[in-house]
């Protein structure tokens, strides 16, 4: 996906001038990396806002108009305002076709619905990651890393080395060896359902053996006696 954007030379810097660029509808921001030095810019606030919003502008390469020219580059940072929709800074960062970047790019979640987790024991699937750091050429980079739930169980979790990378690209887990990005729990208030429906199901058992009408239990002791006693009986009539 090509995703290109407009900017504007930016010629004054400092708290002030971005306030005022601001309250007439720009956003300030900068683009740096690559031979070139630094470039102050200034984008349309709405048009820059409303792109934000999409998941691609995050995790692509974009192409930035500038001075009639177009340059290749990545949203590295956005500061927002801390409770109005206003964007107060954004960085973008030059990319080299011929060097590798590291980016973290958004997992999409596929078939948890038809996984034995859920169709079976009724699990909830956990997404414990949303986004992976890798590392790719430009090239290469994916606008997301697709995450098959199909085969996942209760009891067990979908490990970044099962998911299928796209050719060129490589993890980077900082780290830990092999992070876990999903798993499925079943509900507590469900696995405390079964262990009553179970508790409830013992305890009518129990109840049906002990009822009047249930068949006595034989013991064997009691039983030896009562033969002994009819023995002891049968001699002693005898002797008589």
């Amino acid at each position: 996906m090509n995703i290109e954007f407009t900017a504007f030379p930016r010629n004054t810097e400092g708290r002030g001038a971005s306030r005022r660029m601001r309250r007439a509808g720009k956003a300030p921001g900068i683009v740096y990396g690559g031979t070139a030095a630094p470039t102050p810019i200034e984008l349309d606030h709405n048009a820059l806002f409303h792109a934000l919003r999409g998941e691609a502008f995050h995790s692509s390469i974009l192409t930035m108009k500038l001075d009639g020219g177009s340059t290749k580059v990545l949203l590295r940072d956005v500061q927002m305002h801390p409770f109005k929709n206003e964007i107060l800074h954004v960085d973008f960062q030059r990319i080299d076709e011929n060097r590798k970047i590291h980016m973290k790019v958004p997992l999409h979640f596929a078939n948890g619905e038809n996984s034995p987790a859920v169709k079976v024991s009724g699990a909830i699937v956990s997404h414990v990651l949303t986004e992976l750091d890798i590392s790719c050429l430009p090239k290469d980079l994916p606008e997301f890393i697709t995450v098959d739930l199909s085969a996942l169980d209760v009891g067990h979790s979908v490990h970044v080395s099962a998911l299928q990378l796209p050719p060129g690209v490589t993890v980077v887990t900082r780290g830990k060896l092999d992070p876990v990005v999903a798993s499925a729990v079943v509900p507590k208030a469900q696995v405390e359902e079964a262990t009553e429906a179970a508790a409830a199901e013992a305890e009518s058992a129990a109840a049906a053996a002990a009822a009047p009408g249930a068949a006595p239990a034989v013991d064997a002791k009691a039983g030896d006696a009562k033969g002994g006693d009819k023995k002891d009986s049968g001699k002693d009539a005898q002797k008589k």
